[in-house]
């Protein structure tokens, strides 16, 4: 029987961090991720719900899309999490819409001196497919990748490009779905064939 928090509080979180880890190191790849996750509130995805449980603790206020607000009461048990209204204040964001998302330039985009200070989305999208789609470059891509994303929304590759223009500043993303997860950075470039 599933919980809602790491059977293992250690070995839990570990394992799913690092996950995460390859996923940024490694933009436009779709990571598998443990299977051992804790069960997630109704509505929301365990790949969501488990990278929230790991990066996100009492120093970090976390935005919660609407459809997300069943996790409110358990990222403030399980995490500390403050929480918040304001994307811009911000240090995360959960989605299990990733069609609905608010604007990417209304989260928090750091500064020039303090880029760190931006906002983390977490985003539950459709589908990911390997081999198809967009064509990513930048930083561990060795030439290029190509993957597929459903579920994002229609004007995203333009929202993409602004983000991708403000570096050092601007928004990282996880994009969640049933195969896994892939890591978006700022300085990866998306474009479409």
């Amino acid at each position: 029987m599933q919980t809602q928090h790491f059977a293992d509080a250690a070995l839990g979180p570990q394992s799913v961090f690092r996950c995460l880890l390859q996923a940024l190191a490694e933009p436009g790849r779709v990571c598998r991720l443990p299977e051992d996750l804790p069960a997630p509130p109704a509505g929301t995805g365990g790949g969501l719900y488990a990278a929230a449980l790991t990066l996100i603790d009492y120093e970090t206020p976390v935005w919660l899309a609407p459809e997300l607000s069943a996790l409110a009461d358990g990222l403030r048990f399980h995490a500390g999490a403050p929480l918040t209204d304001e994307t811009a204040r911000a240090s995360f964001a959960l989605a299990a819409d990733g069609v609905r998302l608010p604007a990417l330039a209304d989260f928090a985009l750091g500064s020039d001196s303090y880029p760190d200070q931006s906002t983390t989305l977490l985003v539950e999208v459709t589908a990911l497919t390997p081999d198809s789609g967009w064509t990513w470059r930048g930083p561990g891509i060795p030439t290029a990748r190509r993957l597929g994303v459903e579920g994002l929304p229609f004007d995203f590759l333009g929202q993409w490009a602004d983000n991708y223009e403000r570096f050092p500043r601007g928004v990282d993303m996880y994009l969640f779905c049933a195969e896994g997860v892939v890591g978006l950075p700022r300085s990866t470039r998306i474009v479409e064939d």
